[in-house]
């Protein structure tokens, strides 16, 4: 009864650091020394390619960065902190849903004690194959920038990923992944780039296709698989069936996982606060954190 009143309570060095174009206040870091990955990158220039008429949510526009060819952290630092998160905005690996599922998320998670870099990562990608390739490159790197204590006043000892929608495909991905998915750079590529944890929202492409209940072999647990948290909408299109069948695969394999299916939400919610039984998922996912002993 104490954690409910709690959630409904919440509810109610290396690289050049320079300033965040969505924040003077918030500190950016290039996740690579040089070139990423070879890739085809964009010909045209980084935007929100938000029109008048794009889709709100809560009442509130999403900004929808496309075009995006040079990575970055923007960094969201928590005093005290023992986590980081970083945390992937959705897109469909076409464009980023970056306040709405990044900028937002991060300052949520640092307004409670936990670290937060959001990762802005090369998208359009849905023409490489696979598509989700450069993204997991670019989120494989971040996590061994942080922990290699490239990232000055980060965590380094639990460094998990968040992931949304085709960012949530994205934090899976690095979640399941026994190998760096490019060549080591430099000594920061020397730790591992497999996350501490994985929070996957409402995560499109887990099965063999949007209606199908068969979990795609990408994701195969191992004894190396990392705790999941899951939060996905009954009536979200993408399937939330590909997060309950992962879930039953981490429960064969006794790896700790927590699964949340909301009635209401559709596909895409966020954070941003509606009413619904769905806005729990923050307040839910930092209780998971503190019972893995992540977090304070």
């Amino acid at each position: 009864m104490n954690r409910l009143l709690f959630l409904l309570m919440v509810v109610v060095a290396f690289p050049a650091v320079s300033e965040s174009a969505d924040d003077a206040s918030v500190k950016t870091v290039r996740v690579w020394p040089g070139d990423p990955p070879a890739w085809t990158a964009p010909t045209a220039a980084e935007a929100d390619t938000s029109g008048p008429d794009g889709r709100a949510v809560a009442g509130k526009p999403v900004i929808r960065l496309g075009n995006v060819s040079s990575p970055e952290l923007h960094l969201y630092p928590a005093t005290g902190a023992e986590t980081t998160i970083v945390i992937a905005p959705g897109g469909g690996f076409s464009i980023l849903a970056w306040d709405l599922e990044g900028t937002e998320i991060a300052r949520w998670f640092q307004a409670n004690g936990i670290s937060a870099a959001v990762l802005k990562y090369r998208v359009p990608t849905r023409d490489e194959d696979p598509k989700w390739l450069p993204p997991v490159q670019d989120l494989q790197r971040s996590v061994s920038l942080i922990r290699s204590g490239a990232v000055a006043g980060f965590p380094t000892q639990q460094v998990g990923v968040m992931g949304f929608s085709a960012g949530g495909n994205t934090a899976a991905h690095a979640a399941f992944l026994s190998e760096r998915k490019y060549e080591a750079v430099d000594d920061h590529d020397r730790v591992s780039p497999t996350p501490d944890f994985a929070a996957l929202v409402y995560t499109a492409y887990l099965t063999n296709g949007r209606d199908s209940e068969e979990l795609s072999t990408d994701f195969q647990v191992g004894k190396d698989t990392p705790p999941i948290f899951f939060a996905h909408a009954f009536d979200d299109p993408h399937t939330c069936l590909g997060a309950v069948a992962l879930f039953q695969e981490l429960k064969r394999h006794g790896v700790p996982a927590s699964l949340h299916v909301f009635a209401k939400g559709g596909h895409g919610f966020g954070g941003r606060d509606t009413g619904q039984e769905k806005d729990l998922w923050l307040p839910l996912c930092k209780a998971w954190l503190t019972d893995l002993g992540q977090s304070e």
